[in-house]
């Protein structure tokens, strides 16, 4: 986004008044107070494309719904038309300046869009020599309120980027797993319950468990995406649908399911769409599920490729870049410690958004733009931080098979396969003797005489113990 503006300027007007705007920019008066009154900290949250497009998409098809219903003439849609196709692909983008922390209703971010459209629009129609006027509230915001134009904005760019960013990025790294899990299906090695040695299992059934985890937080994003397919669209100021045409929202909602290839719907209760972002706050609770499951497996995976020599040591990283700068030769597992903040930053998001999503109050929210940038945010970090994982860590993971074998030969809990044959207490009698002479469970075993060496290998059958017979 250019952030430059030209020196010069013009002179705009609206209800408190003129106001000098710079000549090169297609926003009039009311983005330019909003610009100037909400300067807080933009060049971090200032809106980026999934909001542009989402404000261009309902724009677009209103424009195109007003005009079915009789009530803006074809010059006037087209002109909208061709400015919000515009906006929608990108072309604008530098006319879109305010951020994040301005009214809670996103009427400045719908002010925006609506005077970048009659401001461009007009110019059209003037080069086809054209002397009728589109106004940004009489004809762009025709049918509608910030009211209700924010809130479908937040459901459409967050369904797009969940869509088009996270989904896929969530598919990609369980595929990665799923082949991994396949690969080692036959290494045995030693399983950790509270963070000891525990009965044994394969590396691919441990990776398989990170599977089923990526398999549920994918069923929790489908399931999720139902709430937000609903639009507030048509509800206006508070929900009664006053100055709008009572088919506008059920053509809005024909034209954005054709547009997008989304199942978008009416919502049911529009009161409740614009007072409550409940199904925001249920999709951050969402994120927060994805969060806590990546974090699970990243913190799995460093743990068993701590080490070298000193740790676990059970999984070599891939070696993209050295790990100390006073330490030579050290190798850290850098993709897990990012995967991990970015998690713990998602959990700060979904906080935030939860007491947004408290603070309706009467007929409306007025924390909708905090709640839409910080699950944004949340989605964008997620799927840049899985992209990152996959291509730099998860695929280049590799076993350690001679450390494997070895921790698995000292596994202590191999006495647990002699329980049905000698009894817990002579089983936890081996395990002891294992342990305080630092010799393995089978040499215990044998010199407490509790079975010969033809029976120990009968009973401590590892694929037995995983699983493998059964």
């Amino acid at each position: 986004m250019k952030n430059k503006t030209s020196t010069e300027t013009r002179t705009e007007k609206d209800s408190l008044g003129e106001i000098k705007v710079p000549a090169d920019r297609y926003w009039g008066a009311q983005t330019q107070r909003s610009l100037q009154h909400f300067p807080i900290a933009l060049d971090r949250f200032r809106w980026q494309r999934p909001v542009i497009r989402a404000l261009g998409l309902i724009k677009k098809v209103s424009a195109q719904s007003n005009n079915a219903l009789g009530l803006l003439s074809d010059d006037s849609t087209e002109a909208i038309v061709s400015v919000a196709k515009d906006i929608i692909a990108g072309n604008l983008d530098e006319h879109f300046p305010l951020g994040v922390f301005q009214t809670g209703s996103g009427t400045h971010s719908n002010m925006n869009i609506n005077e970048v459209i009659a401001n461009r629009a007009n110019k059209l129609l003037k080069l086809k020599n054209d002397q009728s006027l589109i106004h940004p509230n009489d004809h762009v915001n025709l049918g509608q309120s910030s009211n209700d134009v924010f809130p479908s904005v937040m459901h459409i760019a967050v369904l797009e980027q969940l869509q088009n960013q996270l989904l896929p990025a969530i598919k990609q790294l369980q595929a990665t797993f799923t082949k991994k899990k396949k690969d080692y299906v036959d290494v045995v090695k030693t399983g950790r319950t509270h963070l000891q040695d525990a009965a044994p299992l394969t590396l691919g059934q441990e990776i398989s468990a990170w599977v089923a985890q990526l398999d549920f937080v994918l069923q929790v994003f489908n399931d999720h995406k139902q709430y937000l397919y609903p639009l507030a669209i048509g509800a206006t100021a508070v929900g009664t649908g006053l100055n709008t045409h009572p088919k506008f929202a059920k053509k809005v909602i024909v034209n954005l399911r054709e547009l997008t290839n989304m199942p978008f719907t009416q919502a049911d209760n529009k009161f409740s769409a614009l007072a409550t972002h409940d199904p925001l706050v249920e999709m951050s609770g969402a994120l927060r599920t994805c969060a806590a499951t990546l974090l699970k497996i990243v913190n799995d995976i460093r743990w068993l490729a701590s080490g070298p020599n000193a740790g676990i040591g059970e999984l070599m990283l891939p070696e993209n870049e050295p790990g100390s700068s006073i330490m030579p030769g050290k190798v850290n597992p850098t993709q897990c410690e990012a995967m991990s903040m970015v998690c713990v930053q998602v959990f700060g998001n979904d906080a935030t958004v939860a007491f947004a999503g408290s603070q309706g109050n009467f007929q409306l929210n007025v924390y909708k733009p905090i709640i839409l940038h910080n699950v944004l945010e949340s989605i964008t970090l997620l799927s840049h931080a899985l992209v990152s994982f996959d291509s730099y860590c998860a695929q280049g993971l590799t076993p350690n098979h001679s450390i494997i074998a070895e921790h698995l030969n000292r596994n202590l809990m191999l006495a647990t396969a002699l329980v049905n044959h000698i009894g817990y207490d002579k089983a936890t009698e081996v395990s002891k003797l294992a342990h305080k002479k630092s010799c393995t469970v089978k040499e215990a075993c044998l010199q407490l005489g509790y079975a010969n060496a033809d029976q120990y290998e009968q009973w401590v059958d590892v694929d037995l113990l995983v699983g493998k017979k059964i």
